[in-house]
């Protein structure tokens, strides 16, 4: 990948596309928002003072730090980990970018490629990039998919729950096609790249792409998928300190961001149950896994509503979902817009 690919991947990225998915992602959040409002919460709601009290303030912005910060620092000590080193103020730019890319694309395919983009334009091999962001993902999905089941069983909020219900069906089918693709592309790296040689192939055939093209890329694939092999193997021969950080600010993260809206529904003034909100919120990210809509827009908003509703007055319901994907997502993804837009800017002014 070279410096006029880079300056490409950021034009390819195209902002009229950016800009229909960013419709779409608004669309869908207020069609959610409808459904919760029409279904859920009596056509009912308020704001509530009680929010922005100074105590209730400096914990929520105290929550949200932990929850950039330790986004950050599990990417940091991965690389570390695989023996990359970035300056910390360089790994909080990219969490606001892959906020950003992840939930303005379907099922986040954005995000993964503006991480390794902006990686390599670090000065970080495309292979090393595509394993720490892979082997990042990889931490979070273990946690999660671990605890779905946990809280599917014995949550009684979720017992009978026509949600969970079909969730819980299909529930070992989801779990062993992701951690079966992630344990092939971590552990037989080598098994893709006969599948991909034969696509770039086809593609070939077909007339897609050029001759010399077609070689450029089948030399470049096998290479930065033997260098993601190995970095994988570097990661787990990596000093134990990295990796034990990387896997304990993984917990971290998904800790504060699972802790939201129960720091919400507390300051409202009810009786919190943090497990019963913290497992709510484990299914209703493992859910939102697989949701084909740009940031589980539309989908997140109608499964919280569903699921809290038993939990929540009709005119708090919609005002939680508000906060909790204002303070997790959208506050994140404004930055992460202000940011790549600066990336972009240096990256020409460089590149001239």
């Amino acid at each position: 990948m070279t410096e006029t690919t880079d300056i490409n991947y950021s034009s390819g990225t195209s902002w009229p596309r950016l800009a229909v998915f960013s419709l779409l992602f608004v669309g869908l959040t207020a069609a959610g928002l409808y459904t919760v409002y029409d279904q859920f919460a009596g056509r009912s709601i308020t704001f509530d003072p009680r929010l922005i009290r100074p105590a209730a303030v400096l914990s929520i912005i105290g929550l949200l730090l932990i929850y950039f910060m330790s986004d950050g620092l599990r990417l940091y000590f991965t690389l570390r980990a695989l023996g990359h080193r970035l300056p910390l103020p360089t790994m909080f730019r990219l969490v606001f970018i892959n906020i950003f890319f992840s939930n303005i694309t379907p099922m986040a395919t954005g995000g993964g490629f503006a991480q390794i983009w902006y990686l390599h334009n670090r000065g970080i091999p495309v292979g090393t990039a595509t394993a720490a962001t892979t082997i990042r993902t990889v931490l979070a999905v273990i946690f999660i998919f671990s605890l779905t089941p946990v809280f599917l069983l014995t949550l009684d909020a979720l017992q009978d729950h026509a949600i969970t219900g079909s969730v819980g069906t299909a529930l070992a089918i989801f779990i062993l096609i992701y951690l079966g693709f992630f344990a092939v592309l971590l552990f037989q790296t080598q098994w893709l790249i006969g599948p991909l040689t034969q696509l770039l192939s086809t593609a070939r055939r077909m007339h897609l792409i050029s001759e010399p093209r077609h070689r450029r890329w089948q030399f470049k694939a096998r290479r930065e998928m033997l260098r993601f092999s190995g970095s994988f193997s570097d990661y787990l021969r990596g000093r134990p300190l990295f990796v034990v950080l990387s896997i304990l600010f993984t917990a971290v993260f998904l800790l504060s961001l699972f802790s939201f809206p129960a720091l919400l529904i507390y300051w409202l003034g009810y009786s919190v149950d943090y497990l019963i909100s913290l497992g709510l919120l484990v299914v209703t990210t493992f859910i939102m896994y697989f949701s084909p809509t740009p940031g589980a827009s539309g989908i997140s908003e109608g499964v919280f509503g569903s699921f809290f509703q038993d939990i929540l007055s009709g005119n708090h319901l919609i005002l939680v979902i508000v906060g909790w994907r204002l303070l997790t997502i959208y506050l994140g993804m404004i930055i992460g817009l202000v940011v790549f837009q600066r990336e972009l800017i240096a990256n020409r002014r460089s590149a001239g």
